[in-house]
């Protein structure tokens, strides 16, 4: 996931260098994991809105590290929740 979504973020926050790219991704990453290890998410690869979420998520991240999460991302997190089965495989 980090391959196709480290261009979308960088599109996102107006990036066309290759400059960024290590934190982006370690951030893209690192979300995913958070999701994975706090929310018992496992993101499906193919599913555009988990994708997406991603995608913001990282953006926001980048730009504000320790705003509390804007409601439409907590919005967009709690659906991604609840399709996943509430955390359990």
């Amino acid at each position: 996931m980090e391959t196709v979504a480290l261009p979308l973020v960088k599109a996102s926050l107006g990036i066309s260098t290759t400059v960024r790219d290590t934190f982006l991704t370690a951030i893209i990453k690192g979300i995913k994991q958070e999701l994975q290890d706090e929310k018992g998410i496992v993101l499906d690869e193919e599913n555009s809105s988990h994708l997406m979420f991603v995608v913001d998520y990282s953006a926001w991240r980048y730009k504000f590290k320790n705003d509390p999460m804007p409601r439409n991302l907590q919005k967009r997190l709690h659906d991604i929740y609840i399709h996943s089965g509430g955390g359990s495989e």
